[in-house]
């Protein structure tokens, strides 16, 4: 008796299930600044200070690879359904924040913590806004150029999925930083920053992780 056929890839269902938990992290690591070691002193030689990252590229980063081995392993259109479905928990994410920050803290909670925790996870509109915008616009640009350079004999997966991260993740920086901090502070030094620590990162960390995690997706496929 022939078994019945899984409605959905294993692969697809495990990098959905991950996708959706990078997209909520994503924010909260966001309150850390993060020294990147020898590659801080590059600032200097751009005439910017040492550079620093938010810790929430990581997250961002895993959810470019993620959609660009989903594309890779199930073509474009489910990618694109992929970063869609991810608004899900990003703006539910949002409104249960706002309602735990709403709700009145235990008297017996400790000061010190009830503040770390209001200033951590409080955010102004602009912020919100910007990352709202900025995820779904760059992950749709990354599926997007990912897929287009996917045309021909499909090889060269590194480069694909380099490339993909490096122009998504310089269009993620304008966008948030100029929608979440224009009018607030000069937001220059910070947009350079930013795109040369991401540049660097995607260069770094998206070419062996994408042979990662398609190779894994292949064998989770296979045992279905």
């Amino acid at each position: 008796m022939d078994q019945p056929t899984s409605a959905i890839p294993r692969s697809l269902f495990a990098y959905s299930i991950f996708y959706g938990g990078m997209v909520c992290i994503a924010g909260v690591l966001g309150n850390k600044q993060v020294s990147l070691g020898p590659l801080s002193a590059l600032g200097p030689v751009f005439g910017l200070r040492p550079l620093a990252i938010e810790a929430g590229i990581f997250a961002f980063l895993l959810l470019v690879i993620v959609s660009s081995a989903v594309a890779e392993l199930h073509g474009r259109q489910i990618a694109n359904r992929l970063v869609q479905y991810g608004f899900v928990p990003l703006i539910f994410s949002i409104l249960l924040s706002l309602v735990v920050l709403a709700a009145p803290a235990s008297p017996d909670m400790e000061p010190a913590r009830r503040d770390a925790f209001a200033l951590m996870m409080g955010a102004t509109p602009r912020i919100w806004l910007g990352g709202i915008i900025s995820y779904g616009i760059s992950q749709t640009l990354n599926v997007t150029i990912f897929s287009w350079l996917q045309r021909g004999d499909g090889g060269l997966l590194w480069l694909r999925a380099g490339v993909a991260s490096i122009l998504s993740q310089i269009v993620d920086t304008l966008l948030f930083v100029t929608i979440a901090f224009w009018g607030v502070f000069p937001i220059f030094e910070l947009l350079v920053g930013q795109m040369i620590v991401k540049v660097i990162l995607s260069a770094l960390i998206v070419p062996p992780v994408i042979y990662l995690l398609v190779g894994l997706g292949r064998r989770l496929d296979r045992a279905g």
